[in-house]
């Protein structure tokens, strides 16, 4: 389906632009911030409404799209799994756009109201972007494998941000973090890829059945004046 296939390659699209968005939120960043000890939200606070709070609303677009696309490529088949796995990209989507639009507060200084609904909109997203993943394994032939990994590796870094932020004293907390975003964008990107393969598989098939190969008729052997007929025996 075009649809599907013009879908996946917004995503993409979108994905790669918040890459490069976040990129140069880093490199723009103060040199005092610190992308080992200091989470992404750290660096969006001390540049209000710049590139990092760009890029998490385009990668919140980027959800969005893949949304209608996944119903189309689903069809009847699982509808109870794509629901809820639409449903919790949707959270996904959700909690970034809350996240960008709330802020947290500045490094150092004790958390306040908003500090505290932006930590908790991007643990939800966090958590439900996997178990996205993990709901459309199976229904997505040939992605289920990066799926699944990405969903593990997403929770289980998940767990290890949590035990940074409470017992253990945030340590490392800004590189586990950005390796959690690494692997759930790595998440959503197979998504985006697997809706534009399944889109390009569709469209050849639809063409097929527009236009079917005709096959040319075979030509009569034509019959040698020089050879022998034989006529049945009269009388037989």
């Amino acid at each position: 389906m075009r649809g599907t296939r013009s879908a996946g390659l917004l995503a993409l699209g979108g994905i790669a632009l918040a890459a490069v968005l976040a990129v140069i939120g880093h490199l723009e960043a103060n040199d005092d911030l610190s992308p080992w000890s200091l989470t992404v939200s750290d660096f969006a606070v001390s540049d209000r409404g710049g590139v990092i709070d760009a890029a998490m609303v385009v990668l919140a677009v980027a959800t969005a799209a893949l949304l209608p696309a996944l119903h189309r490529a689903y069809g009847s088949a699982s509808a109870a799994r794509r629901r809820w796995a639409q449903s919790l990209l949707a959270v996904w989507g959700g909690g970034l756009l809350l996240a960008a639009v709330v802020p947290t507060n500045e490094p150092g200084l004790p958390m306040d109201t908003a500090a505290y609904v932006h930590r908790y909109a991007s643990v939800v997203a966090f958590l439900a972007l996997p178990a996205a993943g993990w709901l459309l394994a199976g229904p997505l032939p040939g992605a289920g494998r990066w799926l699944r990994g990405f969903a593990l590796a997403s929770l289980a870094l998940a767990g290890a941000m949590v035990w940074s932020a409470y017992p253990g004293g945030r340590v490392l907390i800004g590189l586990v973090e950005r390796l959690l975003i690494l692997t759930e964008v790595g998440l959503l990107a197979t998504v985006a890829l697997w809706l534009v393969a399944a889109g390009q598989r569709r469209g050849f098939v639809a063409a097929g059945r527009r236009h079917p190969a005709r096959t040319s008729p075979v030509p009569p052997r034509p019959v040698r004046r020089d050879s022998p007929v034989v006529t049945p025996a009269r009388g037989a």
